[in-house]
């Protein structure tokens, strides 16, 4: 089978595709990819053929802000208005155009397409190819139960809430993505593609699809009224790791002798600014007797090594996050969903603080599960981060959770499930 992997040129949306690639590439199918040039490198080493993007524009992590100076400036409801439309609709027709050539040279026969690429539909109907939602993030599929996206809200819990998140949904299908849906009305229109007026932009690429790959378990999902059959949960689908491969960290080993552990990251995305999470959990954990290892994404490394050389922190760029959780105690995080679901993937409970990036969606997921304490703010004061990383040391309820959830994510094996989906959606008559 001919199968073309499509995803944005962002390391959230990449890596956990990675797996499911090679899951596929070893069992003989013929794999490409279609992304941006950032990972010639990397889909070299995996001996997987790059289509790079040729009129899409690359956004990268670590180019939005060169992109569009004034998105730095912008907060809350603006700044996700903004991505969505700049980041996410403004690129389809240009991702749509590429494919439609990279299928003159690779006659595809099933695309597994990013869930933020919005491609689904013309994919679909235009090329006529099954396609493959692939979500990297929680399920954004609307829900009567399932509380408006971008807010960090959890389902109502009585009249009043309810009425509130009604309001909220109004303005974030009214104002916040407002043009993001009409940019993606519009392209559609100039293919003569007719998008129904009912349901949320979000809800496109589930329409659209054959079949739904949705990373998590379902337990970290919130409860919905109706079920989608095409939505498969699979589980928490990790970067591609040859076998005997070591991971990034640094000089391998951390010291071993506090009586706990406390692992922080800011991501790799909004981790420019450390001011908002990093420094304030140093300043919050760094005279605690524990080991405190911060993983800065590649950003201002050396500065904070300088800044805390306390014996007990650990500063580096990147840390192999799956050796470390097996001894970590808490993790401290803006809420990524590929590292909150690899903490529950190995039991370790969380204290997560962020908001963009569709983060306090994530955080409100992990609050609700019962696995770890929302902040609710991108930017936490230290005592905050200490009374909440104490809260959850001090009431072993919170690891026992975790570790129930890490039996969910046990139960199978990610990839193997993920790839089966791809298979079955790719011969359909055989499935």
């Amino acid at each position: 089978m001919k199968i073309l992997f499509a995803s944005q040129a962002i390391d959230g949306h990449f890596n956990p595709m990675s797996g499911v690639a090679m899951r596929l590439k070893d069992a003989g199918h013929d794999v490409r990819w279609y992304t941006g040039p950032v990972f010639t490198a990397k889909l070299q080493s995996l001996g997987i053929p790059l289509f790079p993007f040729r009129r899409a524009v690359e956004h990268r992590a670590d180019n939005l802000n060169e992109l569009y100076p004034d998105r730095a400036r912008l907060k809350g409801p603006r700044a996700i208005g903004f991505d969505g439309e700049k980041i996410f609709a403004s690129n389809i027709s240009n991702f749509f155009e590429d494919i439609r050539e990279v299928q003159a040279d690779f006659p595809f026969d099933v695309v597994v397409a990013d869930s933020s690429m919005f491609i689904h539909r013309l994919v679909c109907h235009l090329i006529g190819k099954p396609v493959v939602n692939f979500v990297a993030i929680p399920n954004m599929e609307s829900d009567p139960q399932v509380p408006p996206l971008f807010f960090g809200f959890r389902p109502p819990r009585n009249p009043l809430e309810k009425g509130l998140q009604t309001l909220a949904g109004l303005l974030s299908d009214k104002v916040i993505l407002r043009p993001a849906s009409q940019s993606y009305r519009r392209q559609h229109a100039a293919y003569g593609q007719t998008v129904p007026r009912q349901g949320r932009l979000t809800d496109e690429p589930y329409r659209c699809s054959a079949a739904i790959i949705q990373t998590g378990p379902e337990s970290l999902d919130f409860p919905r009224r109706h079920v989608n059959p095409k939505v498969h949960y699979v589980g928490a689908l990790l970067p591609y790791r040859a076998p005997g491969q070591s991971g990034p960290d640094g000089d391998g080993e951390f010291p071993r002798s506090y009586p706990a552990t406390f692992l922080v990251t800011q991501g790799t995305v909004d981790n420019a600014d450390q001011d908002k999470l990093i420094v304030p959990a140093l300043e919050a954990l760094k005279d605690m007797d524990a080991l405190v290892i911060v993983a800065t994404g590649g950003r201002g490394t050396e500065a904070l090594q300088a800044r805390y050389p306390q014996p007990n922190v650990v500063v580096r760029d990147y840390v192999d996050f799956a050796k470390a959780f097996e001894f970590t105690d808490v993790f401290v995080t803006n809420g990524g969903f590929g590292g909150v679901q690899l903490s529950l993937s190995k039991g370790v409970p969380l204290v997560v603080a962020g908001i963009n990036e569709g983060k306090s969606d994530v955080n409100a997921r992990v609050e609700y599960a019962g696995v770890g304490i929302s902040l609710g703010t991108e930017s936490p004061k230290p005592a905050d981060i200490a009374k909440a990383v104490a809260d959850v040391l001090a009431d072993p309820g919170w690891k026992q959770r975790a570790q129930k959830m890490r039996e969910q994510f046990d139960t199978g094996d990610p990839a193997e499930a993920a790839a089966a989906v791809v298979e079955r959606a790719g011969r359909p008559a055989s499935g």
